[in-house]
This record gives C-alpha cells, sequence and structure tokens, in this order.
C-alpha cells in the first residue's frame, strides 16, 4: 500500500446520500456502518486512512460524530474502497469532485458544498451498495476482498485436530476457539475472528466469517456467503445472510438470503422463505417510493432493523423487510412489511410502546455488559416519530 501512504493522512468523512432508499437499516446508523463481507463500510475506509468519520442526520451524529479538518476529502457512503479509486482520489485537488455516471463519488473541500465543484469523470471501476439486498448478494466478493485485507502477512492461530479441514483458506484469530467441526474452504475462504467459538459439530462452508466473540451454537450448518457480526450467536442452518451485530438466532430454523441488524432475536424454529413457490422474482418494500421494488433477484428472504425480535415457530414469507423495534409472534406469517414498533403477527398489531422497548433494551444491552444510555434512546425516540404514520398513529 506504499504508492498511496502518504495520502492516508488525509481527514476523510463519509457521508449519507438518499438514506431513505436503505431503511429500515438506515433509520438507526449511517450508511457506512453496514457490514459486508467482514468488515463495515467505514471500517473498509480505515484501513487506508487513518482519519475516517461521518457526517449523517443530526439525530445520529451523537453516536456517529463528524471530525472536520481545513482540508477533508469527502467521500459518498455507498462507495467501497478499492486502490485504482484511490489512486483517483489522490489526484483530486481542493474545489474539485469525482464523478461516475452522474453522480458524485468524492470531493475535496474544507466544508459539504458540492455545487461549486470542478467535477472530474472517473475512468476506473469499483463497487457500491445500492439497495440493502446488495449486503447479502455482494457478501461473497466482500468476504474474499476483507480476508485478503486482513490476513496478509499474517499467520493463523492453528486448528487443533478434532476438527476436520478441506481445503487451506482458514484464517483464526487469537483467542477462537473450533472444536470438533467441519471447515470446507474450497469455494471460499473462512475467517474466525478474535474470542469467537465454533461450537462441536458446526458444519461452515466458505465464504464464511465471523467476528469478535461471536459464537456458532452446536451443530449449525452455514452455507456461505454468511457474515456474523462481533457478538452474535446462531445455530441452526443459515444461507447467505449477513448479521450487523450484537444479534441471536440461536436455535434451530432456516435463515437464507438476509441481512439481520443489530440487538435482534429469531426465537426457536424461526424460518424465512427465500424463494417463491412459483420461482417469480422477489419484490421488497421500499421506504423512498412507498412500494414494492424489483429486486432482480430470485432469491431474497429477510430484511429485519435493529431491535427487532420474533417468537419461536415464527415464519417470514419471500421478501419480507421488518422495521425497528417490531415485535412479532404467533401462528401464520405476518405480511411481507412490517412497520416499526409493532406488536403482534399475522393476526393483526398493536402499537409497542416506547416504555416497553426501553426496558427491553435496557435487559438486552445489559447481557453484553453494555448501557442502553440516552444516546441510544434519543435514536429510537426519533425514529419512533418518524414511522408513525406507519402504524396508522397521529
Amino acid at each position: 500500500m506504499g504508492f498511496f501512504f502518504n495520502f492516508a493522512f488525509m481527514n476523510v468523512i463519509l457521508f449519507d446520500s438518499n438514506r431513505e432508499n436503505y431503511y429500515p437499516l438506515t433509520y438507526t446508523r449511517p450508511i457506512s456502518d453496514f457490514r459486508i463481507g467482514i468488515l463495515t463500510i467505514k471500517e473498509k475506509w480505515e484501513k487506508y486512512y487513518k482519519s475516517v468519520s461521518v457526517q449523517t442526520v443530526d439525530y445520529l451524529s451523537a453516536k456517529f460524530p463528524l471530525k472536520t479538518k481545513k482540508d477533508n476529502l469527502w467521500i459518498d457512503s455507498k462507495t467501497l474502497p478499492s486502490k485504482a479509486l484511490i489512486t483517483e482520489l489522490e489526484s483530486l485537488r481542493v474545489g474539485e469532485a469525482l464523478e461516475k455516471n452522474g453522480d458524485v463519488v468524492a470531493f475535496r473541500s474544507a466544508i459539504f458544498d458540492l455545487p461549486k465543484m470542478n467535477r472530474i469523470v472517473s475512468h476506473v471501476e469499483f463497487n457500491t451498495v445500492e439497495n440493502v439486498w446488495d449486503i447479502f448478494s455482494d457478501n461473497e466478493r466482500e468476504i474474499e476482498s476483507d480476508f485478503i485485507l486482513l490476513t496478509k502477512r499474517r499467520k493463523s492461530q492453528t486448528l487443533n485436530e478434532t476438527n476436520t479441514l478441506v481445503g487451506d483458506r482458514v484464517f483464526i484469530e487469537k483467542g477462537a476457539k473450533v472444536s470438533c467441526s467441519i471447515l470446507n474452504a474450497e469455494n471460499g475462504p473462512i475467517y474466525i475472528g478474535k474470542n469467537a467459538e465454533v461450537m462441536e459439530g458446526s458444519i461452515i462452508r466458505g465464504p464464511f466469517s465471523m467476528c469478535e466473540n461471536s459464537v456458532l451454537k452446536m451443530g449449525a450448518k452455514i452455507y456461505g456467503a454468511t457474515t456474523l457480526g462481533p457478538y452474535c450467536k446462531v445455530g441452526g442452518e443459515v444461507n447467505n445472510s449477513v448479521f450487523f451485530g450484537y444479534s441471536s438466532k440461536a436455535h434451530d430454523g432456516f435463515l437464507g438470503n438476509s441481512v439481520i441488524g443489530e440487538w435482534c432475536n429469531l426465537g426457536a424454529d424461526t424460518n424465512n422463505s427465500n424463494l417463491k413457490n412459483n420461482y417469480a422474482e422477489v419484490k421488497l418494500w421500499n421506504y423512498e417510493t412507498e412500494r414494492f421494488k424489483k429486486t432482480g433477484l430470485q432469491f431474497c428472504g429477510l430484511i429485519m432493523g435493529d431491535h427487532s425480535k420474533c417468537g419461536i415457530n415464527t415464519m417470514f414469507n419471500t421478501g419480507t423487510v421488518v422495521g425497528v423495534s417490531a415485535n412479532i409472534f404467533g401462528s401464520g406469517f405476518p405480511r411481507n412489511f412490517v412497520p416499526s414498533f409493532n406488536w403482534g403477527g399475522a393476526a393483526g398489531f398493536s402499537i409497542y410502546k416506547l416504555p416497553k422497548v426501553f426496558e427491553v433494551a435496557e435487559k438486552v444491552f445489559a447481557r453484553r455488559k453494555l448501557n442502553f444510555d440516552n444516546v441510544e434512546k434519543d435514536i429510537l425516540t426519533k425514529v419512533y416519530d418518524m414511522t408513525k404514520r406507519y402504524r396508522n398513529e397521529s
């Protein structure tokens, strides 16, 4: 990385654009906090630049603060870094913007001021996260990329003799435990994070990554490309899904082609459909257009916002979107768009009031030895107000 090392000292700011397109995931985080591959988008950029912060909406700024200097490199948060792109970013002068297909990718300025920019067209290819389903659709590519970035010139902890290894692209961080399991890395790398645990009888096919302190429960069956963020607990059968972090699917049941936010819990024997019975293209609810949007995908499962939970034996239909702090239970399939702060299921919903939401969140945070503070409460309060109309609440 020496050819752009000096530029690493540039102050980088990842700015959000078109946030509504990424709801419910962006109700509670900037786009740069999406985990795709092993790392979040912000963490990817931090591998190239020493100072990276975020410009986002006001109600998220206390949790995700902005750090400006006299000279800043502003980059659209949906953009994923590459050496070719960074070479172009190096050449930007103050007052210049880099654009691709008519969209501004990055610009260099003291302040956020696009209209006065002299625009330069990018001539390199790079990847972006255009829709929420890209998080699982492109996860294979990003696990591969992040695996190379994180493990280059490093030595893995040795896998003990109780395990069966197929292929050799497995990297185990210090403190991780893997026992009596099968790891198949022929189709993609397997990354086991610091202090993570793979319990006995787990079967993993790469590409797969699990971040620090995550746990795979006994007998888990994992198909790539799947990512477990930090402090997740996952069991049962999982295929091509991404858990952002601090979420649990600890028991049997199937989850496929899905994105699960933070602080979610899927009850025992929760299952989702990821393929329609007629094999038709899946549509997902889109908050920006307020209608169901074509994904171009035949396989698409569940998108679940932060703090949402579901009871035992919950069934999710193909292409279901669940908002923030929903609590779903009961028999039958709930509708495939469940608004935020709803309580119920196929038989109908009532409003999940904030005092109850806070009460549960405090207990869940405490289990991870964290404090559910006023910053978190303020974010959920704001999201509650923003989503009232979806609950027919005045």
